[in-house]
Parts: structure tokens; sequence; C-alpha cells
């Protein structure tokens, strides 16, 4: 299983970013999704989540109204449109599946300039 995420970088506060995850080594239709994050000092938080099939999606309270989760089974990707951003959405963002065992991808970086 390797998952790779990557559009993080440098956005202000109110602006967008749009996150994806590249899913490969299983059957990436088959399984739950979620994206996560986290930041300096602070335990890594569960943001959104999307069932196989995309029909049901799981948001954070934090992030509810703002992000947006997504997946293309076709494509093999998951994605995250966040909008509205504040300082404190910056972070690190993980995608992860469970196939068999946790797997997470290395992750890409968020800032948020206030």
């Amino acid at each position: 299983v390797q998952l790779v995420e990557s559009g993080g970088g440098l956005a202000r506060a109110g602006g967008s970013l749009l996150l994806t995850c590249e899913g490969s080594g299983y059957s990436f239709r088959t399984y739950m999704m979620r994206w996560y994050r986290q930041a300096p000092g602070k335990e890594r938080e569960l943001v959104a989540g999307i069932s196989s099939g995309g029909d049901a999606t799981y948001y954070a309270d934090s992030v509810k109204g703002r992000f947006r989760i997504s997946r293309d089974d076709d494509r093999k990707t998951m994605t995250l449109r966040m909008t509205s951003l504040k300082p404190e959405d910056a972070a690190v963002y993980y995608c992860y599946v469970s196939v068999r065992r946790d797997c997470w991808g290395r992750g890409t970086q968020v800032t948020v300039s206030s």
C-alpha cells in the first residue's frame, strides 16, 4: 500500500487549498479513506472521512462547512478541498487507509498566514 499526498503549501487566512491523495497497491475503491492532520505539539486528529463509494462522509466539527472530501475511484485519488482557511488549520495533513493494518502517507504541510 502506498499513499502519496500533494497540494499543501502556504495560503492566507480565508484562502483555499486542494489536497490530493493518490493510493496504490490495494483495491482503492473498496476501502473507506480518511484525512488526518497534526499540528506541532498536538495529537494527530481526524479531519474528514469518506466511505467506499463516496456516499457517506464525515467531518470534524472544526472543519464542517469549510472542507469537502471527495474521491475518484477510477483515478485512485481522494481530495480534500479546504476553504475559508484559518491559522488553526495549519498542520501536516495525512492520508489514511486501513488495509489489514494502518497505512499512512508521508503527509503534506499546510501553512496558513494570518
